[in-house]
């Protein structure tokens, strides 16, 4: 399942969810090398599932047989694959993607009729070839995780959909750009007409117009803000119709929600009301499905985190499936959403792949997402090295990057330098990772006021505040009356403790407990400092059974 909704009924399109042949492969295999592939896995999934390869890290082949109806040109679209993506055809090289979080697609023109043969070799391998996925505290899985289809087009198709919502008194108007590629050098010609909350509109498609950007104002629409209380959604419905026979060629569906953020006086607006962000850290990590969830999974996270009195959630570190995009969208959680670069040293920001890599997931994250009403935040680089000056060169440049793709979302990066940051007069919003009582033995009230104080110092004054990392250990099912540390009754004393001081503090426009559920890390470099290499600091387990802090949690947010 691609979406909430079908965003196509013109285009045709077929998901390939299903069961593909797989084959792990040696690290200097080719496609040539692959002739028997000896298991079937489940697409999407994380090939860590299946019994033979839960500790696999290497190099593997999927194959599946792909059946077209009629000549055309084939549109794939790939949601995410972990982390390295070679794409085949026919035995013929296609494509390659690097980033296990951010969608790509590629259209390969003029196939015919009849079967042919789609193979994707993944590798999730540590390598000089990749800055971003490297041994963490957190698992980089393998293999197709998010879902794969293959789109039919014709001569001409809509590629991107920007919606910029924009608030005129007590209507709203809609700027829209959309992106078209032409696919051959047909004489026909076109127009886009679209419907939007009951406004239709067409736009005449001259023929320098067809592999470019095409704007278009809609003004004083009668629509309802989306809001976390109300979350209106409308259907954007644009088609290209050929001119010739009226007949539509290809169509493009979106859901828009007609919302403002702002950060006036030091706090976070939606629609001009102050808001404050009460959420969750989550990795997209499961004890059963690891990081490919279906979307049952998807539900049941966000009504846990719905049961507990949360209003927000923060995808740490990595872009979201689009999937639980569409999710937030619908019940209304607002969502900070963050490119894939966490805890990096100076000496890995100076891979170099690391800004190639980055500027590609940002792009990625910022193009694809752009629509989603419940993302209000972008964020960057966790953790990484913004107290040093060739670090603040690097942040500086992809905050510009991110602001040249969307001027419309305050922008804002997680930061554990305390005095000595240098990067806060960058952002929109200041966020601190900070862990009181667990990692240090400050008080949270003393410290949020003295992190606001370095804030002040340091390029963030007069802007909004967000705590953006605060927890601790709770191992579940370990409890003890003397409450050391790693029993879920420590935990939830940790807890209760951050909480009730940062939900005095006027200046606090955000809080965000690390983190939701347990997750798996690697064992690389981390299993001496993660019991079981687990980071345990979930309210809830890896199958989702909460800890003693959950109720803690829901008490003071309820």
């Amino acid at each position: 399942m691609i979406r909430l909704f079908n965003n196509h009924q013109v285009r045709e399109y077929q998901e390939l969810d299903g069961l593909w042949d797989f084959q792990p492969i040696d690290k200097n295999c080719t496609i040539k090398d692959v002739e028997n592939y000896e298991y079937q896995l489940p697409v999407p999934s994380c090939w860590e599932s299946h019994p033979s390869f839960a500790n696999y890290r290497g190099k593997a082949a999927y194959r599946k047989k792909i059946f077209i109806q009629n000549d055309t040109h084939v549109h794939l679209v790939c949601k995410g694959i972990s982390h390295t993506a070679e794409i085949y055809f026919d035995r013929s090289y296609v494509t390659s993607h690097y980033n296990a979080y951010t969608p790509f697609s590629h259209v390969i023109k003029h196939v015919k009729q009849g079967e042919h043969e789609l193979v994707i070799l993944v590798d999730n391998r540590f390598t000089d070839q990749s800055s971003l996925h490297i041994p963490n505290d957190y698992y980089t899985y393998g293999g197709i995780i998010r879902p794969v289809a293959v789109e039919l087009m014709d001569s001409i198709m809509v590629n991107q959909v920007k919606s910029v919502p924009v608030k005129v008194g007590e209507s709203w108007n809609l700027e829209l750009e959309v992106d078209m590629e032409l696919l051959d050098d047909s004489p026909d010609s076109y127009y886009l007409k679209g419907i939007i909350a009951n406004h239709t509109f067409t736009i005449d498609l001259k023929q320098t117009d067809k592999n470019k950007r095409i704007s278009h104002s809609i003004t004083g629409l009668d629509v309802s803000a989306w809001s976390p209380n109300s979350p209106h959604l409308y259907r954007l419905e644009l088609q290209i119709v050929r001119k010739a026979d009226e007949v539509a060629v290809d169509d493009y569906i979106e859901r828009i929600g007609f919302r403002e953020v702002t950060t006036a006086n030091g706090k976070i607006q939606v629609n001009g009301e102050d808001i404050v962000l009460k959420g969750f850290n989550r990795h997209e990590d499961h004890a059963i499905v690891g990081a490919s969830f279906p979307l049952s999974l998807m539900v049941k996270d966000l009504e846990l985190m719905k049961d507990m009195g949360a209003n927000a959630v923060r995808t740490s570190h990595y872009p979201n499936d689009e999937l639980f995009l569409d999710l937030c969208d619908e019940l209304g959680f607002l969502v900070w959403e963050e490119n894939h670069a966490r805890g990096l040293s100076l000496e890995r920001m100076q891979h170099p792949l690391f800004r190639k890599q980055c500027e590609q997931v940002n792009r990625e994250m910022v193009e694809n997402h752009y629509n989603h009403p419940s993302i209000i935040i972008w964020g960057i680089l966790n953790e990484c090295a913004s107290n040093t000056e060739q670090g603040r060169e690097i942040y500086q440049e992809q905050l510009e990057q991110i602001r040249a793709l969307d001027q419309s979302r305050p922008l804002t990066f997680a930061s554990h330098h305390r005095a000595a940051e240098l990067c806060f007069d960058l952002v929109d919003i200041v966020s601190f990772n900070l862990y009181p009582q667990w990692y240090t033995d400050e008080n949270p009230g003393d410290l949020a006021d003295q992190a606001r104080k370095w804030a002040d110092e340091s390029g963030g004054a007069g802007k909004p505040m967000i705590m953006s990392e605060f927890g601790a250990d709770g191992l579940y099912g370990y409890r003890c009356p003397t409450t050391v540390k790693g029993t879920e009754e420590r935990q939830a004393m940790i807890i209760e403790a951050n909480l009730t001081a940062y939900m005095k503090k006027d200046y606090l426009s955000g809080m965000f407990i690390w983190q939701f559920a347990d997750c798996r890390v690697t064992e690389e470099e981390w299993f001496m400092t993660r019991a079981g290499t687990q980071n345990n600091k979930g309210i809830v387990n890896g199958y989702r059974q909460p800890k003693q802090a959950y109720h803690i949690v829901k008490n003071k947010w309820g």
